[in-house]
């Protein structure tokens, strides 16, 4: 009987872009506790190498860090080379590189009259910022898997999945390069999952809710104060489960996806949100 258990995922290998994140920490510890030869691959190989110690150490997993750019394909082909030898083919990738940046985000969720100045809205955003955010999350998921997918393809067995968000269905405030940018990361998954289809290789994403992390804390915590932000009461508010997911609570949706168990899914994104997308806020 399919899909009753993880046990087919033993052994295997996976790529993880932005390793040394939170997110791709989790999901590192998560996959080592199923047996999953890990490569972590991050822009810090300190961060990289520390990800790769711990699920030695503490899970007896297969693991090395690996210093790669996932915005240099010749960085990315480099670390390819480095796994190949030492794990053999790649099984999975999981890319999670990500994230936003403070001056990519307006100071203002609202042009109103009493705007002093439209240099707060959207009008202010630096260029350069919003590039470096469209970049990283979208280019950050495209050459990766031009890299890692092109041998899963070449051996008609593989599956891609990539960290998208809930920001990505419902546009919030603030933040519309990191917005748009997810966006595309779903566009995308859904048109390489048609075009790999054929080969064996599956696409899915993952969409996460509302995580505190390095990214966004500074719009959801006050640094003085340490309590909720206005946005932070927001979010908790339009959450039915009434809190902020954890990271450990995408481990269980990235073990389906990259398993046998959902072999016939391929081009979805998976909200793990708390019902955020479902609710109507009545």
């Amino acid at each position: 009987m399919k899909g009753t258990s993880f046990a087919d995922l033993k052994n295997k290998v996976c790529v993880i872009t932005g390793g040394g994140g939170v997110i791709g920490n989790s999901l590192a510890t998560g996959l080592a506790k199923a047996g999953v030869k890990i490569a972590v691959l991050d822009l810090s190989k300190k961060n990289a190498d520390v990800l790769a110690d711990k699920l030695k150490n503490e899970h007896g997993c297969d693991a090395i860090g690996i210093e790669a750019n996932v915005l240099e394909k010749s960085s990315l082909v480099a670390a390819q080379k480095l796994i190949n030898e030492k794990f053999g083919a790649v099984d999975f990738l999981i890319n999670g590189a990500g994230g936003n940046s403070p001056d990519a985000t307006t100071k203002t969720e609202f042009i109103t009259d009493n705007l002093k100045s439209l240099e707060d809205s959207f009008f202010g955003l630096d260029l350069k910022s919003i590039m470096k955010v469209f970049d990283l999350n979208f280019m950050g998921t495209l050459i990766p898997t031009m890299v890692f997918g092109k041998e899963m393809v070449q051996r008609k067995s593989g599956v891609i999945l990539n960290i998208s968000s809930m920001n990505s269905f419902r546009p919030l405030t603030k933040i519309p390069a990191y917005s748009t940018a997810k966006s595309s990361v779903n566009n995308l998954t859904e048109w390489l999952a048609v075009h790999f289809a054929k080969m064996n290789v599956r696409v899915n994403a993952i969409a996460p809710g509302f995580f505190i992390t390095a990214q966004n804390k500074f719009l959801l915590i006050d640094e003085k104060t340490g309590e909720l932000t206005d946005r932070g009461n927001k979010i908790i508010s339009a959450t039915p489960m009434g809190k902020f997911g954890e990271p450990d609570d995408l481990i269980g949706a990235a073990l389906f996806l990259l398993s046998n168990a959902s072999e016939f899914i391929t081009g979805v994104v998976l909200p793990v949100d708390g019902g955020f997308n479902a609710y109507s806020g009545v």
